[in-house]
C-alpha cells in the first residue's frame, strides 16, 4: 500500500491557490475568479486521485504465463501491466541513491530478443508504494523460486 494522502499538503496547494484567486479577486473585483479557483481546486484533486495518488500496488508471478503488475488509484481506477514469461530475464533488487538515503525497488529485466544475453528494457515495481528492503527480499525470494521453477521445468520432461 502506498502512503495515505496527506492532508497537510492538500490543504497547503488549496489554501495558496483560494489566497491566490482572493488577491486577484481584490484587485479586479471579479467574483468570476473566486468561482475559477474553486472549479481548478475540484478538478485538480480530481486528476490528482484519479491519474497520480496510488493507493496499492500488487505483482502476481505465474511461472508458466507471466507477471501481472496492478496499480490500483485513490479514485478506484485500475492500471495492469503484463508481461509474458518468455519476456523475463531476471528480477532483481536495485539500488539507488536519493538525496542522502540509498533506495532499493524491484526490478523486472526483460530479455533482448536480438541478443539472448542481453537486457532490452528495466521495469521498476513498487515505484509508489515504496517498500522497505525486507519486503523486497521476500518478494525477490518468491519470484527467485518460480523462476528458477520454469527454468529446470522444461529440462525435466
Amino acid at each position: 500500500r502506498g502512503p495515505r494522502l496527506q492532508l497537510r499538503s492538500l490543504s497547503a496547494a488549496t489554501s495558496a491557490v483560494w489566497l491566490a484567486a482572493y488577491g486577484l479577486f481584490a484587485l479586479s473585483e471579479n467574483s468570476m475568479v473566486l468561482s475559477a479557483a474553486i472549479f481548478i481546486t475540484l478538478i485538480g484533486l480530481i486528476i490528482y486521485l484519479h491519474f497520480v495518488k496510488i493507493d496499492q500496488e500488487s505483482l502476481l508471478v505465474i511461472g508458466s504465463l507471466g507477471i501481472q503488475v496492478t496499480s490500483s488509484y485513490a479514485s478506484g481506477k485500475e492500471s495492469t501491466i503484463f508481461i509474458e514469461m518468455g519476456q523475463v530475464k531476471d528480477v532483481v533488487i536495485n539500488e539507488a541513491i536519493h538525496m542522502q538515503k540509498v533506495i532499493y525497488y524491484l526490478c523486472i529485466l526483460l530479455q533482448d530478443p536480438e541478443d539472448p544475453q542481453g537486457v532490452s528494457e528495466v521495469v521498476p515495481l513498487f515505484q509508489s508504494s515504496k517498500p522497505r528492503l525486507d519486503c523486497l527480499i521476500e518478494v525477490y525470494k518468491s519470484c527467485q523460486e518460480i523462476l528458477e521453477q520454469r527454468k529446470t521445468a522444461p529440462q525435466s520432461n
